[in-house]
């Protein structure tokens, strides 16, 4: 191959040497004397082979004392003989001998750039880069092998924007690259992403006529297609005259890297129909693509197409598949297959290992942790660090501290990943002594605590119920750990916050957070979201959204599906179903989001009609999609619909039904007021019914005035909830119905053996930006004459009942000159306005009695508003007379 090297004008070549004998590292340039020729000493060829044989059998002291001796009689060793001792030092990786070299540089006759390159080599490939930078900035004089040199030092440490920086000072230099340079300035274009260096090298390589060598083609069609820039990469790959396997691979491992699996498929196949056969690599890179898109099943078939082409998986198919599925939480398949990887014959890499650990972590299946631990041992992967620390976590999760500890103290090098899985470990097990203790070693060691560190820490602390802990560390985390506050790290104090109940106080630190410019993102606005799904917190609800705009968060189907879920619970089903219209894409949470919004309004036709169209839009429907459907039929009066419903759970879905479906077919029957049914339907339960299920019956034997029934499904919540005092309440009422006196004051009697709890019914509503609450029976809150008639003459007006069967047995019963706090809400949001409110919003801590439900829809008749009502057991939306419940609640 013709060398483009450009000459450069530069002084002639001067040896490099030490400016200290003694000290190796430091490097100068010093002008070689004037040597004439009649008076040189020339080494003699036995002394020359001498050097050469100590050197290649490792007598590395002997040849520096034959060094020291030519030094002495004023000899000069030729540079072959010079660069073939740095040769030996870079074949045995001796540093030593390469320093004890390099002081004696001025013994060789003539100091030329090969001789500087090789040093520069010997430095380089002995793994002390500095050095080798030093003496190759030194240097008066650089050839094409020069730079290649230190261009291939920087390749080796990874240093890739280094490459294309020399790359840049080489063409400065005058010196062009050759085509065996080429490729590895591309290498390095393509791991920095430099696609302007890229085209840059593509056009001299064209000026060059190097377009006609397919190495130097395939990798630049490797890099534009591994930058992403496939517009580039395809154009490049049409109009080469000649491809083969490699620019293949490239061309279709670009599709895949951006997810374009149907256009890498098509390349796939028009590879054969080219005449060259995909090999091992082909394939890997086609199933490792589709794995990393959640395209497990089509990865999963294409291995076995590739069996069938007579190619044997090797370590890294089964790697991928079986972290494929791992990642895509299917960790027994993913187990599966490393079982069949072992009977093949197959021996894991410390990646397979990992991955494997890593599905027993998330199944919490610590017996099969410890058979691939054993596993791991044997095959010698113990010191592997990525194993270890995969280990680590695992026993922590697992809830084993000190089997965690055991192989953190085994790992000789631990990175910031080991100490975090450590910390992490003592965290869960609420140990934060030990989390801090190890923490403060951390610090102390040569691995400095990271932003991870800290907000695993902050998130302990908040977990263990500590708040002024993980705030003082996340105020000392910029300060004292010179690591700045992420988005993690904010997080960490709002979800803490929301799990220890202080909502105001996450807020504050949600919207700080804004104030400081730190951008919220999903797991921020999924752990905030769910703490506003209620009715007075819609004004919240608005400023989130608001937030997720700004952000652009809309697109993320969880944060959509929380937005759609939240705006229902909040009141506002309008909204929600604007986002569910406005999604590009939707998942199965989607849709039973959107279902279970208009079920809880009350909307059955529209929950039943989401229902078909998410079918017909090919969306399996799940646990919980059935659990609000047959809730749908029951809102509806649709029994035999409902009771189709819950049969097609097992015979079309293979779904194990559990408790919520049950209790949902209790409220079904009992609803359109087939109790018999309902208490068959209990007794042939294949599993014990809890609370729910009782619960259910209950509520339908109070609308529909079945007291016998209803004191046996009392006396059935009795058993399950012994302690619970509204239970004790209710039933002291039915027993007083049936005029059952035993039963009553062996019930006081057994009350009496529970703390006694008075449950006064309180709610919460709203107005003009402010929360007010409101305690029944506490007449203070009406403050006026004029609000006590007010409540009186609407009482008055709403006397009709609406069911004459209904058994009075309630919560929170109504005594002579006790007002329910609701009733109180109702007059101050209405009283106190110079205007009728659209809308009202309450939340009560307990179940809404029939008296009180009576005259929220006379309210909501004669205001012209609309109530809405959150209670202890269902959602009320008052408007016009009617409520959404159905008056079965």
């Amino acid at each position: 191959m013709e060398n483009f090297t450009i000459p450069c004008k530069s002084s002639p070549p001067t040896p490099i040497l030490p400016s200290k004998l003694g000290s190796p590292s430091e490097f100068s340039l010093r002008h070689a004397k004037p040597i004439i020729s009649f008076s040189r000493k020339t080494l003699p060829k036995f002394t020359d082979t001498h050097l050469n044989y100590l050197c290649k059998n490792g007598q590395f002291s002997e040849a520096i004392t034959v060094l020291d001796s030519i030094a002495q009689i004023g000899s000069k060793v030729p540079p072959t003989t010079y660069m073939n001792l740095l040769q030996t030092c870079i074949d045995t990786n001796s540093i030593q001998l390469g320093r004890k070299l390099h002081e004696h540089i001025d013994l060789v006759e003539e100091i030329n750039p090969f001789v500087e390159t090789k040093l520069v080599s010997m430095y380089a490939k002995c793994g002390f880069l500095d050095d080798a930078r030093k003496v190759f900035h030194a240097m008066r004089e650089r050839n094409l092998y020069t730079w290649s040199a230190m261009i291939g030092a920087c390749l080796r440490d990874q240093r890739w924007k280094e490459v294309v920086e020399l790359f840049f000072s080489m063409m400065k230099d005058g010196v062009l690259p050759d085509y065996f340079l080429f490729p590895k300035i591309l290498q390095a274009c393509g791991n920095c992403s430099n696609i302007e260096a890229t085209k840059l090298i593509h056009s001299i390589a064209v000026r060059c006529n190097l377009t006609s060598c397919i190495h130097v083609n395939n990798s630049i069609l490797a890099v534009y297609a591994k930058c992403g820039n496939l517009e580039w990469a395809r154009r490049f790959f049409d109009n080469m005259d000649e491809r083969d396997g490699v620019s293949w691979n490239a061309i279709i491992s670009g599709y895949c890297h951006k997810g374009e699996s149907e256009e890498a498929r098509r390349l796939f196949d028009a590879m054969s129909k080219e005449g060259i056969e995909p090999g091992l690599v082909t394939w890997n890179t086609l199933i490792a693509s589709h794995n990393q898109l959640r395209h497990c099943d089509v990865a999963m078939e294409l291995m076995r197409r590739m069996e069938s082409c007579g190619i044997t998986p090797d370590v890294y198919t089964w790697t991928s598949m079986i972290s494929g599925f791992a990642q895509n939480n299917r960790k027994h398949q993913s187990l599966d297959f490393f079982k069949k990887m072992l009977l093949a014959g197959v021996q894991p890499n410390g990646i397979t290992i990992t991955s494997a650990i890593s599905a027993c972590t998330s199944l919490k299946s610590l017996n099969k942790g410890l058979e691939i631990y054993s596993l791991a041992i044997k095959m010698g992967f113990i010191d592997d660090i990525l194993v270890g620390n995969s280990l680590i976590d695992m026993f922590s999760k697992c809830g084993e501290v000190e089997a965690a500890q055991k192989v953190f103290r085994m790992i000789p090098e631990k990175d910031v990943y080991t100490w975090n899985s450590m910390i992490g470990g003592y965290c869960q097990a609420k140990y934060c002594g030990k989390a801090y203790e190890l923490f403060t070693k951390m610090q102390e060691s040569d691995v400095h605590p990271n932003a991870v560190t800290w907000n695993v820490m902050i998130t302990g602390y908040m977990q263990n119920g500590d708040a002024d802990q993980a705030m003082d560390l996340f105020q000392r985390m910029e300060k004292d750990g010179k690591v700045k506050q992420n988005t993690a790290s904010w997080n960490s104090l709002v979800s803490g916050y929301l799990q220890l109940g202080e909502k105001t106080k996450a807020f504050g630190v949600f919207r700080q957070m804004q104030a400081y410019c730190v951008n919220p993102n999903s797991v921020t606005i999924l752990s905030v979201l769910p703490s506003c799904a209620n009715l007075v917190a819609m004004k919240k609800v608005k400023e989130i959204h608001g937030s997720v705009l700004r952000r652009n968060l809309e697109s993320e189907i969880p944060v959509a599906n929380s937005l759609i879920d939240t705006y229902a619970k909040s009141g506002n089903i309008a909204y929600s179903r604007i986002i569910f219209d406005t999604m590009s894409s939707k998942d199965t949470i989607t849709w039973n989001s959107a279902i279970s919004g208009y079920v809880l309004h009350g909307r059955s036709d529209v929950a039943l009609d989401l229902f078909d169209q998410m079918k017909k839009s090919g969306f399996k429907p799940n646990r919980g999609t059935f659990a609000n459907i047959i809730h749908a039929y029951s809102l509806a009066g649709k029994v035999d619909e409902g009771t189709q419903a819950f049969h097609s759970i097992t015979e079309d879905y293979q779904i194990i039904p559990g408790l919520e479906h049950y209790s949902a077919m209790v409220d079904l029957y009992g609803r359109s007021g087939r109790l018999q049914e309902a208490m068959e339907f209990i007794e042939g339960m294949p599993i014990e019914p809890d609370s729910s299920v009782w619960a259910a019956l209950f509520t339908a034997c109070r609308i529909h005035g079945n007291l016998a029934l209803a004191v046996h499904a009392g006396e059935n919540l009795l058993v399950l909830e012994p302690g619970n005092v509204l239970i004790q309440q209710l039933m002291l009422q039915a027993y007083a119905l049936c005029g059952k006196s035993e039963d009553i004051s062996k019930l006081r009697k057994f009350g009496r053996d529970f703390p006694k709890k008075k449950f006064l019914g309180q709610c919460w509503i709203e107005v003009k930006n402010k929360m007010h609450t409101f305690i029944s029976g506490d007449r203070l809150k009406l403050c006026s004459v004029f609000l006590n008639l007010w409540l009186q003459n609407i009482e008055e007006k709403a006397k009709t009942p609406d069911f004459c069967n209904e058994l009075c047995v309630e919560e929170e019963e109504e005594e002579i000159g006790w007002i329910h706090s609701e009733k109180l809400a109702f007059a101050f949001a209405l009283s106190g306005s110079p205007s009728v409110p659209q809308s009202i919003r309450i939340m009560k801590n307990l179940r809404m009695c029939g008296d009180c439900h009576r005259i929220a829809k006379y309210i909501s008749m004669a205001f012209g508003c609309d109530i809405y009502l959150s209670d202890a057991k269902s959602f009320h939306h008052f408007s016009n007379g009617r409520c959404s419940c159905g008056d079965y609640w």
